[in-house]
Parts: structure tokens; sequence; C-alpha cells
């Protein structure tokens, strides 16, 4: 099998910009929608939601690696380098610090050139020990010397392997990664988004470290995606929407990489495609913070106890299984039955909730999102 690097013309990559034109003019637009409706909110909003928008690229883009990273010690992490204040602080662990330092690094400061030192220091970050999540030891900070074999992707139970790649031998590396970076650092006149595509799929194919290429090169594509517009408070979480089509991902690269053929068309449209899917899911996620905001500045004045912020909020998030009843409520809040039900005729009473259609022993509640003029909820 050859591969995209055994290719004569390695490493100057070709793509047919009309294929991906009508995406890339859809993403922009999305960014720019996105962009807008940032400015729109209150300071506390903002950092709560860049705060869980940089918490899912931390999490996902390990969990794409197949490493799990506890959600609240990426966020108390992350809350305190930006000094943020939430509630539930929990100490971080050295690995979910520096992975934490990585991400921050690329893009808070991604107008700083991208070397070798700061490469090695990331890939450091990244492993504190000096040794990856399985116990082995790694060349970390350092180019791989391949002591160990060529730098295979492999998957199958041991003695019937699958190689999906070999990357470049370690005496190329020198000379890959120069190339690279130059590249990196320069000025072409390059949408930033197509950059970061090519950035991504370009470093992968060198994989010029002994483990967490795949985080890294994520980290670079956030840096150059930071570049191209919105910084690292662009709300958007990358390696979220990759994470939702993990499969997907590895086979896109296999697609590309393992060919001598520098097309890589598809694998911009597939970037592209994801990146399309993240800035969505944001735009979904401000509308309802928006959402949530303008309910509860509408029902200040009424007087709720703690299980009814408690449902309604869950009802607000969309993440509420079937239709709302006196038996789901009363279990939900582990109350009684007649206190789940004067719970329900307060709100009732206050326009916040109505009934469903459905009578008698099937009568659900709905929330009411139709704001009025006056501040307060209406039945239809």
């Amino acid at each position: 099998m050859t591969y995209i690097w055994q290719s004569p013309n390695w490493p100057v990559f070709e793509w047919r910009s009309d294929e991906f034109a009508a995406s890339l003019a859809t993403v922009r637009l999305d960014q720019g929608r996105l962009i807008g409706r940032v400015e729109l909110l209150g300071f506390r909003t903002h950092e709560a939601t860049l705060l869980r928008a940089l918490t899912d690229d931390v999490v996902k883009s390990s969990a794409i690696e197949g490493e799990w990273l506890d959600e609240q010690q990426v966020r108390s992490s992350l809350a305190r380098r930006l000094g943020i204040s939430i509630d539930g602080f929990v100490t971080p662990n050295r690995s979910v610090e520096g992975i934490v330092d990585i991400t921050l690094d690329a893009t808070i400061d991604c107008f700083k050139p991208l070397t070798a030192e700061r490469l090695f220091q990331w890939h450091a970050a990244l492993f504190p020990t000096g040794r990856n999540e399985w116990g082995h030891r790694l060349r970390v900070g350092d180019w791989r010397d391949d002591s160990g074999g060529r730098m295979e992707i492999v998957s199958g139970a041991f003695g019937r392997e699958k190689v999906h790649y070999v990357a470049p031998p370690a005496d190329r590396l020198e000379a890959e990664m120069t190339a690279f970076l130059n590249w990196f650092n320069g000025s072409q006149e390059m949408d930033p988004l197509v950059k970061a595509a090519v950035a991504h799929l370009w470093f992968v194919a060198i994989h010029p470290f002994g483990d967490g290429n795949g985080r890294i090169t994520r980290a670079i594509a956030d840096m150059t995606l930071a570049r191209g517009g919105g910084g690292f408070q662009r709300l958007y979480s990358m390696s979220a929407a990759i994470e939702k089509s993990r499969t997907g991902y590895y086979e896109a690269l296999q697609s590309i990489t393992a060919q001598e053929e520098l097309d890589i068309t598809n694998w911009v449209q597939w970037f592209l495609d994801r990146l399309g899917n993240a800035v969505g899911a944001a735009l979904l996620t401000l509308d309802n913070v928006m959402l949530k905001n303008e309910f509860w500045q509408a029902h200040a004045a009424c007087d709720l106890n703690p299980r009814q912020t408690k449902v309604l909020n869950r009802l607000l998030e969309g993440n509420f299984d079937g239709k709302l009843t006196s038996t789901k409520w009363a279990k939900l809040t582990n109350a009684s039955q007649d206190t789940a039900s004067r719970d329900i005729a307060y709100l009732l009473t206050k326009g916040i909730l109505r009934r469903g259609e459905a009578g008698g022993r099937s009568t659900s509640y709905e929330l009411v999102l139709d704001v009025s003029k006056d501040g307060h909820s209406r039945s239809e």
C-alpha cells in the first residue's frame, strides 16, 4: 500500500474550491449570525456559554481518542484560568490541566507563531508523567524516533492487526515539520476555514509524535479557526462535532492519507460539514440561553420553590423525557402526589404552564413560552 506522503508531489495539496464553495459560504454566514447573537448576551451569560463550549472542546477531543476526562475537573480548570466564578469547583488532575493548557494556548494566543518548541511544550503538557494513558513510556517533548518500529495506525486483535496507515519515517520528521510550520506561519491567500482543514490533515499525516497526534492536530485546527474569526470566544466546539461522527472522522482521514492522490477536496468538504454542524449547534445553544433568560426575566416576580425551578429548567433545556404529568413531577422532585399537584396548580394560575389537549388520567402539562409585552406568559 502507498500513502499520501509517498506522492512525488507531496505536500503540494490540491482541491476543487467550486465543489465546497456553497458549504463554505453557509458556514461563514452562520459564523456571522453567531457573532451577532453573542453580542446580545449579558456578561455573565456570555461567560457561562464560553465555559460550556470550551469544556465541550476539551472533553470531546480526548473522547475521540477513547480517553474520557472528568467534565467537572475540565470545567474547574478552565474557570480558574479564565477568572470565571463557578459553583462546585473540584481540583483538576495533571492530565486535565495539561490539555486545558494546550487548548487555551492554541486559542487565546492564536496569533503567536506555531513553532517546534511550542509543539514540544504541548506534547509535554499532554503527557506530564512521560507515559500515555495505557502506561507506555513516550519520547515526550520531541519528535518520535521510531525506536520501537515504524509509526502505524492499526486496528484489530493482536496477531490479526489491520494496518490503516504508516506515517513517514522518523529521519524525515525534521524536514517534514519544517515545511509544515513554514507553511502554517506563512501569509498565504487562503480562507482560514480551508486552511484549518488542510493543517489538520497535513499534521496528522506526518504524525510526528509517539502519541497525542490527534489531540494536537485538533488544537492546531482550533488555532487556525480562532485566527479566522471570533478568537477563543467563538463559542462552538469543532471537537464535539467530530466526536459525534467519530467513525466517519477516521474513515475520512484514512480515505485521503492511505493513497498517493493529493486531491483533498473530499476531506475539506467533510471538515466544513462538521464545522457547519458545530456552528449550528452553538446557534441552537445560544437560542436556548436567550430563551431561558427571557423566560426567567418575565417571571422574576413569581415566588417559585426549588422544585418548580428544577422542573422548569428541565423543560427549558429540552431534555425532559415525554410529556410532563403530575406523576413525573412527583418522581423528579421526590415529592408526594399532592405536593406535585399544588406545584403545578400554582404554575397554571401564573400562566407558566398550560394543560395539554388530553384530559382525565392522560392530563399533561406544557410550558408556555409565548411572553406578552407586559412580561407574562399567556396560554393559547
